[in-house]
């Protein structure tokens, strides 16, 4: 439907909150309480409005890959430059984490656009910080001493002995703590001890510039320079690989040539994820599932002439390796960001810990585009439930901000991560007399279609028959702001 200047318009329908349902993440069986809207228009300024009323956003201009990310995109440089595959089980990423939707795509009948999220990004190493400071001191002090000196400590081989310094035995049965392994130490005190021996080489380092030096000595680099995500994501000698990838991006329509033509091997890339990751029955993830779930958006697709050449609306990004298709990441680039939907992939390929690596590279994507559009920084990668562990991860995406519940207005994710360790409800915004700047005042101007018409809601109350819908229509105004209940149709019936 079109407004009489043509413009498009957003249409939704809105559903009130039932009997709790199942949970995805936490599994409850009454856990998901649901308020939603379907749409059946939606324009990327309606959308990018509604999501700025309740996610998370991430300043995609600002971020830096954290240690964990940056071993997720090493790993796939190496394993295209060279062909390398990752054998390690404790490189902390060894196992793929969990996406949204954990039972079924189509689970929460309620949800305009149900959001799913990127595959949680990282694992904790098996081998815990304390191990890891141990193990570094023991190597140390054992290069202190001689050959003879550790053959005699340990009565070992050399050889053995070299072998316990990185591999810890388990004590033996009823002889008490295992003398081979060193006493444990606090992962405290070892921090000191590294600061300490850090100043104490950095004023030797001082002491030795002040002397002169005749011989002349290469530059040193600078090792505190920090690289970028996209610095990562290259590929040095890409004639030479060993392996080929291209990342395409497809807008979700069946008029686009690229969309059909790989619309076969996408669904069934999808079927195989599902049945493989989340344990659906063949019936529950065929191409009608796939197309109702991932392709049918009701976002219109919008082309400005002074936007970004690709449009704003829904898009499917495509990761092809080797000309074999092994990944889709579904996102829905807005006005002033890009919005993460779902990500499926090949589980064959799932040592590459490609849900991380996707989400890294969507990050990259976002700062591609706001090099063309400035205001488009932000990149938002759905909601974040502090006290569930499968959605947590998103907060070590930084810098994070989350949306204060209540003033709607965005706080650093550090400020708000201590008061949700006290109540999983809180308002985050500090000023208590600051509230919500597009709070609900006019309630009479709410736009509602009812019968094929476009009228105010002061006199749709008029017209409508039977018994009062108001309670539903002022919590629909509520949520979604005054801003957009005015420019929106809410549909009644």
């Amino acid at each position: 439907m079109a407004s009489a200047g043509g413009a498009a318009l957003s249409i939704l329908e809105y559903f009130g909150g039932e009997d709790g349902n199942r949970c995805g993440y936490c599994k409850s069986e009454a856990g998901n309480l649901s308020h939603g809207m379907w749409a059946h228009s939606l324009t990327v300024q309606d959308y990018q409005d509604l999501i700025d009323r309740g996610w998370r956003r991430l300043s995609a201009v600002n971020y830096q890959p954290n240690k964990s990310h940056k071993k997720v995109l090493k790993k796939m440089q190496k394993f295209l430059q060279f062909g390398e595959v990752s054998q390690s089980a404790n490189d902390g990423i060894s196992v793929e984490p969990m996406d949204s939707q954990a039972d079924s795509p189509v689970s929460c009948k309620f949800s305009f656009r149900d959001k799913g999220e990127i595959p949680e990004d990282e694992l904790k190493p098996l081998t815990t910080e304390v191990e890891e400071a141990e193990k570094q001191h023991v190597e140390k002090e054992m290069e202190k001493n001689t050959e003879d000196e550790r053959h005699k400590e340990h009565g070992d081989s050399i050889e053995t002995a070299k072998l316990k310094t990185t591999v810890y035995s388990m004590p033996n049965p009823g002889k008490g703590a295992d003398t081979t392994r060193p006493p444990c130490r606090k992962a405290k005190d070892v921090r000191k001890e590294r600061r300490l021996q850090k100043r104490l080489l950095q004023k030797a380092d001082q002491t030795s510039s002040e002397q002169p030096d005749v011989t002349p000595t290469a530059p040193k680099l600078k090792s505190s320079a920090i690289k970028s995500v996209e610095e990562f994501i290259d590929v040095l000698d890409a004639e030479n690989a060993a392996h080929r990838l291209e990342v395409k991006l497809v807008p979700v329509s069946m008029e686009d040539p690229e969309f059909v033509a790989s619309f076969e091997s996408s669904a069934a890339l999808y079927a195989k994820y599902q049945m493989s990751v989340h344990k659906d029955l063949p019936y529950e993830c065929g191409p009608e599932e796939f197309t109702r779930f991932l392709c049918d958006s009701p976002l219109e697709l919008d082309t400005p002439p002074d936007g970004i050449s690709c449009g704003y609306g829904s898009f499917h990004q495509q990761y092809w390796l080797d000309g074999k298709i092994v990944a889709v990441g579904v996102i829905d680039i807005l006005p002033y960001c890009v919005s993460s939907v779902y990500l499926y992939y090949d589980p064959d390929y799932s040592f590459l810990s490609l849900g991380v690596y996707s989400a890294l590279r969507e990050i990259a994507f976002t700062r591609e585009l706001q090099k063309k559009a400035a205001d488009l920084c932000h990149y938002y990668m759905g909601f974040y439930i502090y006290s569930c562990p499968k959605m947590r991860y998103k907060g070590q995406y930084k810098p994070s901000q989350l949306l204060c519940p209540e003033s709607y207005s965005w706080v650093p994710i550090e400020k708000c991560t201590p008061l949700l360790e006290c109540s999983k409800y809180s308002r985050f915004n500090g000023n208590a007399k600051e509230g919500d700047k597009d709070r609900l005042t006019e309630l009479s101007r709410i736009r509602v279609l009812h019968k094929r018409t476009v009228m105010p809601y002061s006199i749709y109350k008029k017209r409508r028959k039977g018994p009062s819908d108001e309670t539903v229509v002022k919590q629909y105004a509520t949520l979604v702001g005054q801003t957009c209940a005015e420019r929106m149709l809410l549909y009644r019936t």
